[in-house]
C-alpha cells in the first residue's frame, strides 16, 4: 500500500497553502529533521515536504507486512540491479516506521519501502471541512510515474509483487499510424484498483505524473474543485470519470509541477481473483486535459 509521499521543494509555503487550503489536508507539525508533515487520517503524516533546491517527488513509499517481507523486497530490488540505501534509525523514526530503505525503479523514479507503520489517536480535522479520505488497508491512494523504458519497469514492478490490474495502450490522436502510449496500472495485495501506475513517456522534471487522494463524498470533491478555482490553482484536467477504476474527480497542478488527482467512488477489486483488463480509453466522460483545451483554443483562433 502507498504509505506516504516525500516531496522536495523550494516552495514549502506554497505547498502548505496548497495542501491545507485547497486539498484540505491537516498540518501535523514538523519532523525532528525539519520536514513539514501533513496528515489525512490516523497516520502521523502522509505528506513529508522537505526543503530543497528543486521541485520533485523524491519518493513514493510503499508499506509491506513485516521485517521479513521488507528483507525479501530488498533482495528482489538488489537482484533487479537497483541501488539500495538503508534508512537510519533516526530517519525511520522521523517517518513513523520501524525500518525502511530507499531505491529507484529502472527509470530513476524514487521509491521507499518500509514496515512497522505507526498510528495514533489524533483525530483528522481538515482546515477547510473535508469530511475525510479513503485510506485504511488500501493506503493513501496511488502514484503514477513516467517510464520510457516501459517493459523494463514493468518487469521490475512484477518482480516486487505488484500485479497488473489494467494494461492498456491509449491513442490520443485519430492518426491510424499512431502507435499509442503504453500504460500499466498495478495493484498490491489490497482492494485499491492501482497503488502504482506508469506511462510509456519521458520522465518529467518533477519525477512524477500525478498522485491521487480519494475523498469520502462527491461533495468533498466538488468543494475542492471550487477551492482550486478560487485559489487560482491550475486545473490540469476537468471533472470526469475514468473507465478502468471508475474514479470520479479532477486533476490540479501541485506547486512542484506534477498533478494531484482528487477522486471519489473508486472501484475496489479482489486482488486474489482479478483478471487483467485493457481498456481502450482513459475516461467515460469529462477529463478534458489542459493541453487538449489549449489545442482547441489554438484551432479556434486560427
Amino acid at each position: 500500500a502507498l504509505g506516504y509521499l516525500v516531496v522536495r521543494t523550494a516552495r514549502p509555503a506554497e505547498w502548505d497553502r496548497f495542501l491545507t487550503q485547497v486539498a484540505g489536508v491537516m498540518p501535523a507539525g514538523r519532523a525532528p529533521d525539519g520536514a513539514a508533515l501533513y496528515r489525512i487520517d490516523d497516520r502521523p503524516f502522509r505528506f513529508r515536504i522537505e526543503q530543497g533546491g528543486d521541485e520533485r517527488l523524491a519518493a513514493a513509499a510503499y508499506e509491506v507486512g513485516d521485517a521479513a517481507e521488507l528483507a525479501a523486497v530488498r533482495e528482489k530490488v538488489i537482484a533487479a540491479g537497483r541501488p539500495v540505501e538503508d534508512g537510519s534509525a533516526e530517519e525511520a523514526a522521523a517517518r513513523a516506521v520501524s525500518a525502511f530503505f530507499r531505491t529507484t525503479d529502472p527509470a530513476g523514479n524514487g521509491l521507499e519501502f518500509f514496515h512497522g507503520d505507526m498510528r495514533d489517536d489524533v483525530p483528522f480535522v481538515s482546515p477547510v471541512g473535508v469530511s475525510g479520505f479513503v485510506t485504511g488497508e488500501m493506503g493513501m491512494g496511488h502514484a503514477v510515474f513516467a517510464c520510457p523504458n516501459f517493459d523494463e519497469c514493468h518487469d521490475f514492478y512484477l518482480s516486487l509483487g505488484f500485479r497488473d490490474t489494467d494494461f492498456p495502450r491509449f491513442r490520443f490522436t485519430d492518426d491510424p499510424a499512431d502507435p499509442g502510449m503504453g500504460f500499466a496500472f498495478m495493484h498490491a495485495d489490497n482492494a485499491r484498483h492501482h497503488s502504482i501506475a506508469f506511462a510509456e513517456m519521458p520522465v518529467p522534471p518533477s519525477a512524477c505524473v500525478h498522485v491521487m487522494l480519494q475523498m469520502r463524498t462527491m461533495t468533498d470533491v466538488g468543494l475542492c474543485h471550487d477551492r482550486m478555482k478560487a485559489a487560482g490553482v491550475t486545473e490540469s484536467a476537468s471533472l470526469g470519470r475514468h473507465v478502468n477504476d471508475q474514479t470520479f474527480g479532477f486533476y490540479m497542478q501541485t506547486p512542484s509541477g506534477f498533478d494531484l488527482e482528487i477522486g471519489y467512488d473508486s472501484l475496489e477489486i479482489d486482488p486474489a481473483n482479478w483478471t487483467t483488463t485493457a481498456h481502450l480509453q482513459p475516461s467515460e466522460w469529462g477529463h478534458e486535459w489542459a493541453w487538449q483545451k489549449a489545442m482547441k483554443e489554438q484551432q479556434a483562433a486560427q
